[in-house]
């Protein structure tokens, strides 16, 4: 377990139900300025109150996209949240790219030219951002490469152990088709192919799958469209053949919808894997349409991207905030806090995403879902 996730798992209240609430809203770009302060030091710089003397300094927060739930309802405002306690004169300007990279791009430009010392960036392609993170680089300006690794000169990395990722899901599904493991097919609905974690994901299922399970179709999904993820599911249980059918991997939870759906159209009831603890994921689950989840606990992250960035402009250095280092795909070393994903099936919903805060019970057992919350155990 990294440090990151150490240092959050002794705070009592992880997500509040209303900053949840209060962040659901626009994608558009925005900027805000510090708040109130408070909470813990960053790299050993703060001051007696726990805030940072960094001054007025401008921090760039650009998130790739908003089709993902998290980015909006999570990230965004927990990030923001800490980074005001931790410099309360701070100001940060927010971008979201809509999952366009070529906006993405303009948009670093748009926060240089605005004067940002540190961008905390999620990377549309990770590998196409990698001129924009050089001309940070050249201007003296501090990345974060924040949930996916971003090529270039980065000088810090938060994400989780993504291959892990993809081999509890991996196993998950193995463990969840059985004995029917030899009487059918899988098929894999893969993440974007310009997303360096989908690479990891896959790379860890198929450590957990192969030989395991017979996998008779799989898709790499642009821009990881659930719409899409529908239609390669369909096109996957025509060709395997309906009855033949035994389970489904799906990288994230809003593909799983699409995913559900298909098997849904089909008459088709089989292990089904999602990612991110998305609600209707949750939800899923509850009814037993989806087997599990992998929830990514999103504040020991957005706490490390906060602290590293608040370390960053103040000149300190990271120190624990990064206990091992990783290469990306430019062959930059990167130091970089890895975090423990945590595997959500049906019988531990109440340990995990409602015990941390994430979600609560009535936001989980709508009417829709009353009945399997009261078999799951939930009511």
């Amino acid at each position: 377990m990294s440090n990151g996730l150490r240092r959050v798992l002794a705070v009592a209240a992880v997500v509040s139900l209303g900053l949840g609430a209060a962040s659901c809203g626009s994608a558009k770009q925005s900027s805000s300025s510090g708040g109130s302060s408070g909470g813990a030091s960053a790299g050993g710089g703060g001051s007696a109150s726990g805030t940072v003397a960094v001054g007025a300094v401008r921090i760039g927060l650009l998130l790739p996209e908003s089709k993902t739930t998290r980015y909006e309802q999570f990230d965004r405002p927990l990030i923001e949240q800490r980074i005001k306690q931790l410099a309360p004169d701070a100001q940060i300007d927010y971008y979201n790219a809509n999952q366009d990279a070529t906006l993405q791009q303009t948009q670093v430009d748009t926060a240089l030219t605005k004067g940002d010392k540190v961008l905390i960036l999620d990377a549309v392609d990770a590998k196409s951002i990698q001129s924009s993170v050089q001309k940070a680089h050249a201007a003296g300006v501090k990345v974060v490469a924040y949930d996916r690794l971003a090529q270039g000169p980065a000088d810090a990395y938060v994400s989780f152990d993504n291959h892990k990722v993809g081999e509890l899901q991996g196993q998950a599904l193995v463990a969840a088709v059985g004995d029917k493991a030899n009487a059918g097919q899988i098929f894999m609905i893969n993440g974007s192919p310009t997303d360096p974690n989908a690479a990891d994901f896959k790379a860890g299922a198929h450590s957990a799958i192969d030989g395991k399970l017979k996998v008779g179709k799989e898709y790499d999904t642009p821009q990881w469209d659930p719409n899409t993820a529908n239609q390669e599911a369909a096109a996957a249980i025509t060709a395997i053949g309906g009855s033949n059918v035994v389970g489904a991997y799906s990288a994230n939870d809003g593909m799983a919808a699409g995913v559900a759906t298909a098997l849904k159209a089909s008459g088709l009831s089989v292990p089904l894997t999602g990612q991110d603890a998305q609600l209707d994921g949750i939800q899923r689950i509850v009814a037993g349409t989806q087997t599990m989840t992998i929830y990514k606990p999103f504040k020991p992250e957005t706490d490390a991207a906060a602290q590293m960035a608040v370390a960053l402009a103040a000149g300190k250095p990271l120190g624990n905030l990064a206990p091992t280092s990783v290469t990306n795909g430019s062959g930059n070393k990167v130091p970089a806090d890895l975090i423990t994903p945590i595997v959500v099936n049906k019988d531990n919903i109440k340990t995990t995403v409602v015990q941390d805060g994430l979600y609560t019970v009535e936001q989980i057992c709508t009417p829709d879902y009353a009945a399997a919350c009261k078999t799951a155990g939930l009511q």
